[in-house]
């Protein structure tokens, strides 16, 4: 157990039995009555974001949290398989724990953020951006660039963006994946 004084950004709790991270806090010491530290958590396991008050004096149960690197192989009827890129340990995860599973192709790396003590798995981070192909997408027409238009074009993972009028089939793009917006074009 440790007490609120060492409460920083980042650090993961357990809290109302269940995992939070620390968003932000406050420190507040009023000139009248006890102080308080006031926090903002987000729960590792549904991503919601609260509110919350520590009395100085309260406890708090610290988690240790770990990133590892893992490389996505394919999916089956029992998960999305990923296997450590040091040890060549493989294991099934389910989809809803994956932040943007549309987007996984063979050989990605993905950062698996891990419950050091129990050996749980707790989200799949896709990195930010990911390259991939147009495979289908109505043809742009020539001077039609005046505005900002975007039109509809899908991915070779089936996902659907919205990109410019100038990206054709067989051009590859950026895509954020927390998004689902087209970044930049790539030359490949």
């Amino acid at each position: 157990m440790a007490n609120t004084s060492e409460i920083r950004n980042g650090l993961c709790i357990k809290h109302n039995n269940d995992l939070w991270q620390v968003i932000e806090f406050l420190h507040v010491k009023p000139g009248k009555g006890p102080a308080f530290v006031r926090t903002k958590l987000k729960s590792i396991n549904t991503g919601k974001v609260v509110d919350h008050t520590f009395n100085a004096s309260a406890k708090i149960e610290p988690v240790r949290i770990e990133t590892r690197n893992y490389t996505y192989l394919y999916n089956d009827d029992e998960g999305y398989h990923f296997m450590n890129a040091s040890t060549y340990e493989q294991i099934p995860i389910a989809k809803h724990m994956i932040n943007a599973p549309d987007f996984l192709k063979d050989g990605l790396n993905c950062q698996i953020m891990f419950h050091a003590e129990e050996e749980e798995v707790l989200s799949v981070d896709l990195p930010n951006h990911v390259e991939a192909e147009i495979t289908y997408t109505e043809p742009g027409i020539k001077g039609d660039t005046a505005t900002n238009t975007m039109k509809p074009a899908t991915t070779d993972t089936g996902v659907e963006v919205r990109v410019p009028l100038f990206i054709n089939t067989g051009d590859w793009i950026k895509v954020d994946t927390r998004t689902k917006e087209y970044s930049e074009r790539i030359k490949k």
